[in-house]
Formats: C-alpha cells, structure tokens, sequence
C-alpha cells in the first residue's frame, strides 16, 4: 500500500491562533511513516510549511506519488491537541486542489476527533481518525476499513461512525529519523524571546497526554491519558538529532513533568532546550537540575492569579499565588527565559493583575496579558457550557469567543475573522 502524509502549507490570517506561527517537525506523520514502513509500506511523508512548497507544486508531488491512500492535517502537527485553529480552510484548499489524485482520503487532527461528521461533510474526504493517528492509520493500510474503530467513514451519503477516539500505545513508538535538509532549514524554530537563536532547533516528545483534567484543556478526545515513551528510545532520536546539529529541543509534551532520569541524561549531552509545564510541580532542588540539564526556556501555566480562579479552571493546585511566585523567580535563577502564563479570569481583578506582572518582570519573568479563554469543543468548559458536542460545536465555541470579548491580549492583536468567513470555501461544498 502506498501511502502520502501531508502536512500542509499552512495560513493563520485571521485567525484566533496567536502563538507560534513558525513551522514544527511533523512528529505524529512522522512516527505513522515509521509504523507504516515496519509494517512493509511505502509512504510519502511531505511537509510543507515546513519546507515552504507551495500548494500547487506539493498537490503535483502528491499525484506523481500515486498513492491509494492521501492523509492530510487539519492542524500544523504540533497544535493538534490543544490550541489548533477551528478553521478547516487549509486542509479543504489541499483536498480541492489535489482533485481526487490522491487515492481514497484521511483527514487526522483535532476536528474529526471531536466532530466527526462536520469534518467529513466539510472536507468531503472518506475517513476521519478520531484521536490519536498513528497505530489506526497502520490499520488502515491493512485493514478493510469498515473492521477498523476510531474512525468517521463516509459511505455513499451516509456517516458511520466506528467508536471513541483512539489512545495509542505511544511509550514504544520508534525514534524517528528527519531528513538533512529539513533540519537545516529549521534554523528559524525558536521559544525563547530573550536571545538569538545558534543552530537549528527540533521539537522532541517525552510524553504524551496530562493526568491533570484543567476545565479549558483540549485532550478529552485526544491525547488524554499520560504516557512517557521508552527513554533510550527517546534518547536515540535526540542523539540523532544532536548528530544532524540540532542545538535547541523543544519538548512538545503537553505537560513536562520532572523526569531525574531524562533529565541527567541531558545534563551529560549539553543540549538546550524547551519545555511546557506547571510550576507547582517542581521543587528548588529539580528546577536547579533542569538548568543543568539545559533547559533554557519555561512555559509554565499560572492561569489565574486567585484560588477562586484556579479552583473555577480544575487546576487542582494546592500552592498560594505567593509559593507560585516564588517558584517562577527561583526557576528563572536557573532558566534563562520563564514565562508565565495567565488566562483572563473575572476573579482576578486587573490591578492586581498589573502589580503582579509588573513584580514579575522586575524578578525577570515574563508574564503575558490575560489572554481569552477560547471554548474548545474537546474541553471540559466547552461541555459544562454547552453539552457534548455536535456537529456545530467548532462554529459555537467561536461566535461565543468572538462575543465575549474586544480585546485579544499583548499576545494578539489582530480581532480573529468568524469561522463561516474563514472556511467559506469548504462551507461552499458542504
């Protein structure tokens, strides 16, 4: 079976995505291209955001592949599980241009994990995958699709769809292998806003998934369940990697908890690198280990500034806003670059917003505006608001973001465009 992997050239105007734009390796495409090969496949693995192929030249690629099976995004790789955009208007620009040379097709992300059958009117492909890709798309390539679950199938005018989102194994995932040139031309991949960047930059997973069920986290269906993956596995792709001259890893682990281990494997490897986490779980003694381990920059989830704010969002953290505090400062004793993360709360009020940020930044951690909580469909906010999700649950959560609030934060501040504009094309075919 041939197979083409598609992650496509992506554009955010308009949109409510206000973080990094910049392009990250395809890690889920890239670990189903691996499983698809050990399994004795053959597959076309393209990245073009990425690489920068336009989408006329990568539809062309694509066709000249022939393949019986075109599996495409409706996320860039990195943003499935958590802040993807809502739009489908990429995806539905590559689907409508390849035009039906592509073999039967899959859309994979974030959209058909959650609605299913929206995803399949819009983008009009054969399948969606419902959760995580990897092991279903094996299944696939090997399968009659009618015997395979997690899937939304189109069948004629009819939409079957074949159980929940899937969870994959994940811990013995193979290390993955990129090419030469894609990692020399990731020069510009870059978390840090304190110093310019030396060498190309990788993204990397330790784990997968969150024991934590924060109510405006997108991961009920996918990525839910915490999994850390095989650590010399994980090891042999970072030592590749380091070979290729990858100075700077990013791990895009939803939640980098501390890992001893990992982390004095790093020390002795003498990469920098980048994580996501919380910071109330890290002790002196660990955030002291992670600086020597390499670790230059800290994204750490703050949210709200009160205990009546944390406790509405599920964080489930048993720390005063003081101990948090002092966290940060300690953590940026050893980290050069701490960001702490604020969503807006109306339990926080602004003043005391302004002082703590402005006392922050005089400890040298950067703390963003309170930026907009957007309801997504596969959180829990959106279902305490709405109920499970339906076929208009994407078009909800966005006019209610849109509703809701004037003002988009210091991290965004263009006002995003309302989702019938944005997917006008695909809405066009439905």
């Amino acid at each position: 079976m041939r197979l083409a992997l598609i992650n496509p050239p992506w554009n955010f105007e308009g949109s409510i995505y206000f973080g990094c734009r910049e392009p990250h390796l395809p890690l889920e495409l890239g670990y189903a291209q691996a499983l698809l090969r050990q399994a004795g496949h053959e597959t076309l693995l393209c990245d073009a955001h990425l690489t920068g192929q336009g989408m006329a030249a990568l539809c062309e690629e694509v066709a000249g592949f022939t393949p019986d099976i075109t599996v495409v995004t409706t996320a860039p790789s990195y943003l499935f599980w958590r802040c993807a955009p809502p739009e489908l208007r990429v995806p539905s620009d590559f689907l409508r241009t390849l035009d039906g040379r592509g073999g039967r097709t899959v859309a994979i992300g974030p959209h058909g994990s959650v609605t299913p059958a929206a995803t399949l009117r819009k983008l009009r492909v054969d399948a969606v995958v419902r959760g995580e890709c990897e092991e279903v798309l094996v299944a696939l390539a090997g399968t009659d699709w009618r015997n395979v679950t997690s899937l939304g199938l189109r069948r004629g005018n009819d939409i079957c769809i074949t159980g929940g989102p899937a969870a994959g194994r994940f811990t013995d995932l193979p290390a993955l292998h990129w090419p030469d040139g894609w990692i020399q031309a990731h020069h510009h991949h870059h978390h840090r806003f304190d110093s310019p960047q030396h060498g190309p930059g990788a993204e990397v997973e330790a784990s997968r998934g969150c024991p934590f069920a924060c109510s405006f986290c997108a991961k009920i269906d996918f990525r839910d369940r915490y999994r850390r993956r095989d650590l010399d596995t994980l090891l042999q792709e970072i030592d590749t990697l380091a070979a290729q001259g990858v100075t700077y890893l990013y791990f895009i682990d939803e939640i980098f908890l501390p890992q001893v281990p990992l982390l004095k494997a790093l020390e002795a490897r003498r990469l920098q690198f980048g994580i996501q986490t919380r910071i109330d779980l890290w002790k002196p003694d660990l955030l002291r280990l992670l600086g020597a381990a390499g670790c230059v920059s800290i994204e750490a989830g703050v949210e709200s500034l009160t205990e009546a704010g944390r406790d509405e969002l599920a964080k489930n953290c048993r720390l005063s806003t003081d101990q948090l505090a002092a966290l940060l400062v300690e953590a940026r004793r050893h980290v050069p670059f701490v960001q702490a993360n604020l969503i807006g709360m109306e339990q926080d009020d602004p003043r005391m917003v302004a002082r703590w940020r402005e006392q922050m930044n005089e400890a040298g951690v950067w703390s963003n505006e309170p930026v907009p909580l957007y309801p997504y469909p596969s959180s829990p906010s959106y279902r305490a608001r709405w109920g499970e999700p339906d076929d208009l649950a994407w078009e909800r959560a966005h006019a209610h973001y849109l509703a809701a609030f004037d003002a988009f934060s210091d991290i965004q501040t263009d006002r995003p465009l309302p989702l019938a504009q944005l997917e006008a094309a695909c809405q066009a075919e439905v």
